[in-house]
């Protein structure tokens, strides 16, 4: 019981001190309205006046970041964009290298081909010169030998003979001895 009678006590307290407030903050209803109506005034005003501008730059400031951002997009479009075309140049320009490489290996061979042709054919004249020169060589040879062998036949003859030969007789003796000379460097060329 004791207890209800606590919980009655305090509500009474409760009670006279709500009382209490409402009586020294209480409602006096003309200045409540004037205050509402002041309010409605103020929202009015700030909104016909002040929301409007804010909404105004509010939606400029979302289109600007949705134009950034477009142009953010188209940038790093552009971006990939030139460094493919980066890439593709890169790889031409390797292909265009690796092709230069390539046709100089290939001159470079037929160069070397051609000097070693060239070595070949001069070589192949030398050795003809040489030829022409030896057999030019043995030729004229020859052609001492011939009268040398012509003169010693002659001489040797009239010495034998014991008498000088006959301007005919010599004749004779050195076409007899040319014509033998001739069968022996045709046999011995062979």
């Amino acid at each position: 019981m004791q207890e209800l009678l606590i919980i009655g006590s305090i509500t009474t307290d409760l009670a006279n001190t709500a009382a209490e407030t409402a009586t020294r903050f209480g409602l006096n209803w003309p200045q409540f309205i004037a205050q509402a109506v002041n309010f409605c005034i103020v929202a009015a005003v700030l909104w016909f006046f002040a929301s409007k501008p804010i909404i105004r730059m509010l939606e400029e400031r979302r289109q600007r970041i949705a134009q950034s951002m477009a142009d953010a997009q188209r940038v790093k479009e552009e971006l990939a964009k030139a460094e493919s075309q980066r890439q593709e140049i890169l790889t031409k320009a390797n292909e265009e290298a690796k092709a230069l490489i390539d046709e100089a290996r290939t001159l470079a061979s037929q160069l070397r081909e051609q000097e070693a042709q060239k070595a070949v054919t001069a070589a192949e004249e030398i050795i003809a010169k040489a030829k022409e020169a030896t057999r030019a060589d043995y030729d004229k040879m020859l052609e001492q030998l011939k009268g040398e062998v012509s003169r010693l036949v002659v001489e040797t003859t009239s010495k034998v003979i014991g008498r000088t030969l006959s301007a005919e007789d010599q004749k004779r003796l050195n076409a007899e001895a040319l014509l033998q000379l001739g069968q022996n460097a045709e046999t011995s060329s062979k």
